[in-house]
């Protein structure tokens, strides 16, 4: 196994034990606290606010995300919209409230017990028109121009080849349509012990890119009108570090002054 199909695996391992854990992480984040042994302290330093969205399941939402994509999808009555990572399902149910029962939502997901979980969600709310598929999402089990949304929330940067990801979603596309991706990128260089540590690569931190190479990756995917629909700074809260990191690295860490953003970002094929 290489080290990029290892971090895949590791980001795997942790998130289906997220999905096997979730009713003891109600209020988890993205932030690396590792799914086994959840912090007492819960820090919410990435996720959104759903609760007030069309279609919001609160057993659906983990927690795990860092922007609130499908309000800026721009997803209309009828449309396929394909949700990246969907994880329980809190996403997709919130773009079915979009597509209304005429549209088609599939949830792309590697972890078997997300899978599992989404589709219990889904069956326990009698959704026809959501289905949640079992696979990697940089070699999507869906034909060629098949969609009119693609959606993803804070997973992308878990990716160690981006440049797959985004070509894959121009596959998937139909002409003319587009994507709406919420995701975290850099400002600056992590100290290599910051980067070598498995919870804030599996917390969507160590693993992200800077800013200006993740929206290079997209125009090398050929996507045209890329726009930033939304900026936010993350801070992490020195109990996350202190719990993950040694003092050295987090000085090292504090030094670079490192600056850390969820974007949302919408592309057109």
């Amino acid at each position: 196994m290489n080290s990029n199909q290892a971090k895949k695996e590791m980001v795997k391992q942790q998130y289906s034990e997220l999905a096997m854990n979730s009713d003891l992480l109600k209020s988890g984040c993205c932030c690396g606290t590792n799914p086994t042994t959840p912090s007492k302290k819960v820090f919410t330093i990435m996720s959104e606010d759903y609760s007030q969205l069309k279609g919001y399941e609160a057993d659906a939402d983990l927690g795990v995300g860092c922007g609130l994509p499908t309000e800026y999808a721009g997803i209309k009555e009828g449309d396929t919209v394909i949700d990246l990572g969907s994880g329980a399902g809190n996403d997709c149910f919130i773009a079915r409230a979009e597509a209304g029962e005429s549209g088609r939502v599939i949830g792309i997901d590697f972890s078997t017990q997300m899978i599992e979980k989404a589709r219990k969600n889904a069956v326990k709310r009698g959704y026809t028109n959501v289905e949640f598929m079992e696979g990697d999402i940089e070699e999507m089990p869906v034909p060629d121009n098949t969609a009119d949304v693609v959606v993803s929330n804070c997973v992308l940067n878990l990716l160690p080849e981006k440049d797959k990801i985004f070509k894959e979603i121009y596959r998937v596309l139909k002409k003319g349509s587009h994507f709406c991706i919420s995701d975290v990128v850099l400002n600056g260089i992590f100290p290599k012990e910051f980067t070598d540590n498995a919870s804030m690569y599996a917390g969507c931190i160590a693993s992200a890119i800077q800013k200006e190479d993740y929206l290079k990756e997209i125009e090398k995917a050929n996507f045209t009108t890329i726009k930033v629909e939304r900026t936010k700074t993350v801070v992490i809260p020195d109990d996350v570090l202190q719990e993950h990191l040694d003092e050295a690295t987090i000085a090292k860490y504090k030094a670079g002054n490192v600056g850390i953003y969820s974007i949302t970002v919408t592309g057109v094929k």
